[in-house]
């Protein structure tokens, strides 16, 4: 063996070696860890997918029931206990606006000079009071007051004027017809 070291110098490759090994290792244990977190993800899509399949099936099985309830109540015989059921529903949703709390809350925004002349609430679709009123003052001051006093309370939203009557021989007042959403819950 002949060994020149002016003309092949010796070469260090060592640390690139164990740099090499250390690299190896580094990248084993990395994947040994993405396996992992395959197989995790694996098993957690399987009970995924088996917890749709068992919501999948309950709901069908509970469309199935409200189907033939609902057919049960389509029946003739059925359909007047249906529509009385509705009514009183209907009825029960209206009896629980409580007129001494929609008093006492107008009371704090109306000013001293605006009669309330007529009142209706109503129950809307989305189980909201709408309040329809008739409201009077000698001018159009204070009722612009009692507006703008709605829109910055927390209970009223904002009103609106559907109409106005000036004053006539009959009746000294202006009448003003307002709508506003009410915020007590029923």
């Amino acid at each position: 063996m002949q060994l020149n070291l002016a003309s092949e110098p010796f070469r260090r490759d060592r640390p690139m070696l164990v740099a090499s090994f250390v690299v190896a290792l580094l990248m084993v244990a990395v994947l040994g860890m993405l396996i992992t977190l395959i197989v995790a993800d694996r098993e957690q899509s399987r009970d995924t997918r088996a917890e749709i399949e068992r919501t999948t099936k309950r709901l069908a099985a509970l469309t199935s029931e409200q189907s033939k309830l609902e057919s049960i109540l389509r029946q003739p015989n059925n359909a007047e206990v249906l529509e009385r059921s509705v009514l009183l529903n209907m009825l029960l949703r209206r009896k629980g606006i409580s007129w001494t709390l929609i008093f006492s809350d107008l009371e704090r925004i109306m000013p001293h000079n605006v009669r309330l002349i007529n009142v209706r609430p109503q129950v809307t679709s989305r189980n909201t009071v709408l309040l329809q009123m008739v409201v009077g003052a000698q001018s159009t001051g204070p009722v612009r007051e009692m507006l703008v006093n709605m829109e910055k309370s927390p209970l009223f939203g904002p009103a609106s004027m559907q109409n106005w009557v000036p004053p006539s021989q009959n009746d000294p007042l202006y009448r003003y017809r307002v709508s506003v959403n009410y915020a007590r819950k029923l």
